[in-house]
């Protein structure tokens, strides 16, 4: 079934430190009004990246989580600067989080994180072909390198300290696509 968006009969603005809340006066199709908050993301977008050591093995990073206060496992992400594309910041966001450039890299597809309230997606980058390179990046510590079987991800989304859904999701996907790419 495919529905009319709802009017927007208003919008109101405040900051919120990196995000920007939005409150939107609404009208749907059926004349119910209702007011919705919304988050928008400052900036130019993010990735989240799967770099692929060999077609069988990923690479996790071990780095510290405010959000729960704990060192969690994930994939390596970050924020795409001004004047950079997808490809170059997940390239960039590689070699300063997991010291590895790729040769090859697939914008594979945009995930959203809270697409219901939030405006957030980052692009999923899939990185093959690695070679040791390392930039400076903006963490505190140097992150732990994980190498993990992507056959062992069942075991993976058991662990405590890997919850990121959308490191999660691209793992899943990752390997999906690898079964269709292999090298």
């Amino acid at each position: 079934m495919t529905r009319r968006l709802p009017v927007v009969h208003g919008t109101s603005v405040e900051e919120a430190g990196p995000y920007r809340l939005e409150h939107l006066d609404l009208e749907f199709s059926n004349g119910e009004r209702r007011r919705f908050q919304r988050l928008h993301s400052r900036g130019h977008g993010a990735v989240i990246v799967v770099p692929l050591l060999d077609d069988d093995t990923v690479l996790l990073v071990r780095e510290y989580a405010a959000g729960m206060h704990r060192y969690e496992l994930g994939l390596v992400k970050g924020r795409i600067d001004a004047g950079e594309g997808a490809l170059e910041a997940a390239d960039r966001e590689l070699k300063e989080e997991a010291g590895y450039g790729a040769r090859e890299l697939v914008d594979l597809r945009q995930l959203t994180l809270a697409p219901t309230y939030m405006s957030h997606s980052a692009h999923m980058v899939i990185a093959r072909d690695l070679y040791p390179e390392r930039l400076p990046g903006d963490e505190p510590e140097p992150l732990e390198v994980v190498p993990w079987k992507l056959d062992a991800l069942h075991e993976l989304v058991l662990r405590e300290d890997f919850s990121e859904g959308r490191s999660i999701a691209a793992l899943f996907m990752a390997r999906e696509w690898l079964r269709h790419h292999r090298a």
